[in-house]
């Protein structure tokens, strides 16, 4: 596999560039680590963030599956990590 399909093989697999790809996935991590966050603090003050944890959740699950299944991707794809 030639270096550059490495980096922009599963990208089109998603109908994105590599460039989408980044933003997407970089947008995508840092909302669940200060999601994570914002649920560790709850754990210890459960008067904070008291929505915050399945906000966060609802907004990438439809930004990432809903979106997914509008572009007609493969149903396998719904399977992978």
């Amino acid at each position: 596999m030639a270096l550059k399909e490495l980096f922009t093989e599963h990208p089109a697999s998603v109908g994105e560039t590599y460039g989408e790809h980044l933003v997407m996935a970089t947008g995508f991590g840092a909302r669940m680590i200060l999601g994570g966050f914002a649920c560790l603090l709850h754990g210890i003050f459960p008067f904070l963030f008291v929505k915050t944890g399945s906000a966060q959740i609802s907004t990438l699950h439809e930004r990432m599956v809903e979106n997914r299944r509008t572009k007609q991707m493969p149903a396998i794809l719904d399977f992978v990590i």
